[in-house]
């Protein structure tokens, strides 16, 4: 199979890397995940990832807690996360680059747009941590914001369940599956793709979403080669 897509953006939630534990990182689970992105970038696809946190921490259902400092606290999950899928690439032999929207320079690179480029287009993957650097935005915002400052083909969206459904599947037993999907119907119907203000922005500057499983993590290079799997998010309606 031959990549579709030269330059993706590939969302990857905190839950997929804990395993059958559903908290904290499983390595082993970070590792199979690890698998199919090397065959990306062996088959010269420029590869750009965005961790989400929510294996150890989210913000949003912290309660009584200041809002914004619970965020802080979700964009320091995500850079544990970003570490551990960095560790697994580099022992797949992957050249790996973790620049962070927060600036800590003892673990990894400031976010620099130019400088991400830099690394993609020398064949290194660049793996976004700290969201957008900013409380109240998602990380799925931060892999709508990085795409489009990238100049990613796609947001590859790797979740729980394998599309976008016109209802929840885990609930509803006769939720139907699509295969493709508007900007427009996923803001105006309210579907679990992304939060609206991520999915505005892609809509915003014509990025398309591919959602899809990451139960089998071998998904993510049949997604980059263009086999039809899970969900198309585009302009078309």
């Amino acid at each position: 199979m031959q990549p579709k897509y030269k330059r993706i953006l590939l969302k990857l939630s905190g839950e997929s890397l804990a395993g059958d534990e559903k908290h904290g990182i499983d390595f082993d689970t970070v590792l199979r995940i690890c698998e199919p992105i090397k065959k990306c970038v062996d088959a010269g696809v420029e590869v750009g990832i965005v961790v989400g946190g929510g294996n150890f921490w989210r913000g949003r259902s912290s309660g009584k807690m200041d809002r914004t400092r619970a965020d802080h606290m979700g964009m320091l999950a995500t850079t544990i996360n970003a570490l551990g899928v960095c560790d697994a690439l580099e022992q797949l032999g992957v050249v790996v680059r973790v620049q962070t929207a927060i600036a800590m320079h003892q673990i990894a690179e400031p976010y620099i747009r130019n400088k991400a480029v830099c690394h993609l287009e020398a064949g290194r993957v660049v793996i976004f941590g700290c969201g957008t650097g900013n409380p109240f935005f998602s990380t799925d915002t931060a892999a709508a914001l990085r795409a489009a400052e990238i100049e990613a083909d796609i947001i590859m969206k790797a979740t729980m369940v394998d599309g976008v459904y016109d209802s929840d599947p885990k609930t509803n037993p006769d939720a139907v599956k699509y295969d493709t999907v508007s900007y427009h119907e996923v803001l105006n119907k309210d579907l679990a793709v992304m939060d609206s203000t991520a999915a505005s922005l892609c809509k915003d500057n014509s990025i398309p979403i591919l959602v899809f499983s990451i139960e089998d993590p071998d998904n993510i290079y049949k997604a980059v080669c263009g086999e039809n799997i899970g969900t198309i998010v585009n302009g078309n309606d």
